[in-house]
């Protein structure tokens, strides 16, 4: 049952990853992503059923479209792999399990997808992504500490307590919050003082929000992981395209997309680095 339920959730990112491209175009263009069928972006020719199968689709028609015979960005494609992978990803990590934090995440990561692809196509990370995906996860967090007090209040012992101590109401678990607001908190900080001390030349304001949603939906250490690895690719692959001849030494680099790595490494093998560095001292 497991290989059936990972092959439907990896046909069912590829999907997603699908409407996603859609959603990108359309935020590109300034349009809705709501209403209209998909068409060709060259000779704009509504697109059949044939015409979306996602990865497939690109694979037959060798890259062109099917009207015009123009060229088809290689993004479509590397953006529903992307997907269907990361969605696989998440349920193989979360145990095999169809639950609140499975759909959370994946919501979460479309958000990230989107917020990859633009940034480093138009150096831009639209709040309009942005901000409701930190809305989100705040409320995820509130969500949580809820679920956790009403479990408490019907009389739930996981722990073996008495369900009449104050502390069984709940107030406690508030302080749960902490955690993410002060790690959201600190990387904003961080990125705020670079961007204010570079007047912008080394990053962009979009990047500091984006610490900011890292740290909330991350929380310590794992958001320690995620700005690490962030500068350190970001370090590398500028380096890499300096000495290539395909940047300048002042030439922009988007440092969003390399948050978003960072932060999936950081949520998913972020405990473990951790882990695997300390050892080395031990």
């Amino acid at each position: 049952m497991q290989i059936i339920f990972s092959l439907f959730i990896f046909v069912f990112g590829l999907l997603v990853g699908s409407f996603l491209n859609c959603v990108i175009y359309r935020l590109e263009q300034k349009k809705s992503f709501l209403r209209g069928r998909s068409y060709c972006p060259h000779c704009k020719h509504t697109l059949s059923v044939r015409d979306l199968i996602p990865v497939f689709s690109y694979l037959l028609l060798k890259g062109r479209c099917r009207y015009c015979r123009r060229s088809i960005s290689l993004r479509y494609p590397l953006v529903e792999m992307a997907s269907a992978l990361l969605f696989f990803l998440t349920f193989w990590h979360l145990g095999f399990k169809f639950n609140l934090a499975f759909g959370f995440w994946i919501l979460i990561f479309c958000f990230l997808i989107i917020i990859f692809v633009f940034d480093l196509k138009h150096f831009i990370i639209p709040d309009k992504v942005l901000f409701p995906a930190i809305g989100i996860v705040f409320l995820y967090h509130i969500f949580e500490i809820l679920s956790l007090n009403h479990w408490k209040l019907i009389g739930k012992q996981p722990f073996g307590e008495s369900a009449l101590r104050p502390d069984k109401l709940g107030i406690g678990n508030w302080g749960q919050l902490l955690n993410p607001l002060i790690a959201a908190l600190v990387g904003a900080l961080f990125f705020l003082a670079i961007f204010l001390v570079s007047r912008g030349r080394w990053l962009g304001f979009g990047d500091v929000k984006l610490a900011f949603f890292m740290g909330l939906f991350l929380g310590f250490p794992d958001i320690l992981v995620a700005l690490f690895l962030a500068f350190l690719s970001g370090a590398i692959i500028g380096v890499g395209l300096i000495f290539s001849g395909r940047k300048k030494l002042k030439s922009e680099i988007p440092f969003g997309p390399f948050l978003v790595i960072g932060t999936f490494i950081g949520l998913f093998w972020g405990k473990t680095l951790i882990d695997w560095y300390f050892n080395l001292f031990i």
